[in-house]
């Protein structure tokens, strides 16, 4: 966790953005994090926004915390965010305050990704698809509006396409990290689903899939790529060096659902990742 600003502390809100793009410079995820197709003027508030979610994330996912000290540490790390354009007390929110302002961003965003956060803590297993959908909405989707704020292109036409992209990839998240997840232990496949395909928890645990988990995996990838059709309309309403990036996105979550696919839905013997020569791919066709 970051060191509180006191009295005696000096800190620049340009050395409160370098330190969020340290933090942001450090990690690898599908969000853009100061990606270099993105204008200089926005990559300081996106590493603020990005460095604000990899603290909320570690406190859910790192160390040997209980239950009851990650979510007391949400909660004070949601305190910050609900002061942090006026008396911000960590670096993060510093910088994070001074983005919020200057983009006249939702807090709801920040709050709906919290929420996400903290739903992870207890909840282990989803019961329908819509329930899982109702977390990407929290967990995925505020990502995406911001960026469109960010832009200034936040309206009824971009909102739904990039809601679908922003489910999209976080589904696909949650197919190619199965055996990842499983030892937290977290399911995000739904217990309807694993019960149409006679999938049981334990067949999750196993060294490979079996046949009826295989079927259960491909179920998930045909309706996860009807979210990845729907966000194409994203592209026309974003400028050039967005669309860039956001195809460069879509296009590597759509791969990773073609890798999944070409091994044979099998997402237990291997998890599926993006090589050198997939990232070269991508880029070349995020021109086209």
């Amino acid at each position: 966790m970051q060191e509180s600003l006191s009295k005696s502390t000096k800190i620049t809100l340009t050395e409160a953005y370098e330190h969020c793009i340290n933090i942001a410079m450090s990690h690898y995820e599908n969000f853009p994090v100061a990606s270099r197709l993105m204008p200089r003027e926005i990559r300081p508030s996106i590493a603020a926004v990005y460095a604000f979610a990899r603290f909320a994330d570690d406190i859910v996912d790192e160390g040997n915390l209980s239950s009851d000290e990650r979510h007391r540490r949400l909660d004070a790390w949601r305190e910050q965010l609900n002061t942090c354009t006026t008396d911000p007390r960590d670096p993060v929110f510093l910088a994070l305050g001074d983005t919020i302002t200057a983009y006249d961003l939702p807090l709801q965003d920040f709050h709906d990704l919290l929420d996400a956060f903290q739903q992870d803590i207890h909840k282990e297993r989803y019961e329908t698809f819509e329930e899982v959908l109702a977390y990407c909405e929290r967990s995925a989707n505020p990502v995406g509006r911001i960026l469109l704020s960010l832009f200034r292109i936040r309206n009824s036409e971009t909102v739904p396409p990039s809601d679908a992209l922003c489910t999209a990839l976080q589904l696909t998240n949650f197919w190619q990290d199965v055996s990842v997840d499983r030892e937290k232990p977290r399911y995000y496949l739904p217990a309807e689903d694993m019960a149409r395909f006679s999938v049981e928890i334990e067949e999750l645990h196993r060294q490979s899939a079996n046949t009826s988990v295989k079927n259960l995996i491909r179920f998930e990838v045909l309706r996860t790529r009807e979210y990845f059709s729907d966000a194409e309309s994203l592209f026309t309403h974003l400028p050039f060096r967005l669309r860039l990036e956001i195809k460069a996105v879509w296009h590597g979550g759509s791969r990773i659902l073609d890798l999944i696919e070409r091994q044979d839905f099998d997402i237990l013997a291997q998890r599926p990742v993006l090589t050198k020569a997939d990232w070269v791919s991508i880029l070349l066709r995020s021109f086209f």
